[in-house]
């Protein structure tokens, strides 16, 4: 592993500060508080990040090339704003009650979790960079259900340990993401929930997002053959001022007329890509989903 230089050393430092800065100040403020010093925060950010505005507004001409220019660069405004406040929502979590977890979130479709943890196989959660999906293992592992996330190391490890620390505060468990299959099949086999986020990119297969095609892992697809774990897609939306809901949908089948693998991916995909359509301003619109099929020359 290449050692960082000094400069990302010196850059990890000040994150790891500002990060635990910002938390100071927002476990002071109330939720409502919280959010709009958040929304505020990204507004400031889409600004001045332009490389960050730039992928946005390139992405979504990719993905919505309907709308206008215009529309495009308001709706990148209001993903990074959404980002912010759901930023703010994650770094309150140790002053956050069960109860007002609870009493912030609706939860509708739970039965399909609890009749799929029956089949003894455990389950595998799939749900992508939307809405606000740090919630989902917080409140899956408050109501007692063992669960496990996939989740990529930050690239500095003092706000790597920031974010882990928060992530488990509730019993979850964290598994590094590259390194996490022998991890997910033991927990899998010991009929816990493993929550997967697959909608970066990557180049282990090429299907169609956004009809385009992007690189797309096959880790849910492989795990779900070799387990016979049912493939649960949830997602969690913000719904107003401090309001969630979670939706879970039933077991998804692979699409006919591919591998199992492929096929799981594919039906991953197209639960993302109608999610997303209901609420794009809710999708992590500045990650470079499209950069493999770009340099194969794909797009």
């Amino acid at each position: 592993m290449k050692k960082p230089t000094w400069q990302k050393k010196l850059e990890g430092r000040a994150g790891e500060w500002l990060m635990r800065r910002l938390q100071r100040r927002l476990l002071k403020l109330s939720p409502e508080k919280a959010e709009a010093l958040g929304q505020r925060l990204g507004r400031r950010l889409f600004r001045v990040a332009k490389s960050r505005r730039n992928r946005a507004l390139s992405n979504l001409a990719l993905a919505f090339p309907e709308l206008t220019e215009r529309e495009r660069f308001t709706l990148a405004q209001r993903c990074l704003e959404h980002f912010g406040i759901v930023t703010a929502d994650f770094l309150q979590i140790p002053k956050r009650t069960a109860e007002y977890l609870e009493a912030s979130t609706e939860i509708v479709g739970l039965e399909h979790v609890e009749k799929a943890l029956a089949l003894g196989k455990g389950v595998i959660a799939i749900t992508g960079h939307f809405g606000n999906w740090e919630r989902m293992g917080t409140l899956l592992a408050g109501r007692g259900h063992k669960t496990s996330v996939v989740a990529r190391d930050a690239d500095d490890q003092g706000v790597q340990g920031i974010i882990k620390d928060l992530r488990t505060h509730t019993g979850a468990k964290v598994l590094s993401r590259g390194n996490a299959a022998r991890e997910i099949m033991r927990a899998l086999k010991g009929g816990e929930i493993v929550g997967i986020l697959p909608d970066q990119n990557a180049d282990e297969v090429f299907i169609p997002f956004f009809g385009h095609l992007a690189g797309t892992v096959l880790g849910p697809g492989v795990m779900h053959k070799r387990t016979g774990a049912p493939v649960i897609p949830v997602v969690c939306v913000r719904v107003g001022p401090c309001r969630y809901r979670v939706e879970v949908s039933p077991p998804l089948e692979p699409e006919p007329g591919y591998s199992i693998e492929e096929g799981i991916m594919r039906a991953i995909n197209n639960f993302l890509e109608r999610e997303i359509r209901k609420a794009p301003e809710q999708y992590l619109w500045f990650h470079d989903r499209w950069r493999n099929a770009r340099k194969r020359g794909l797009l």
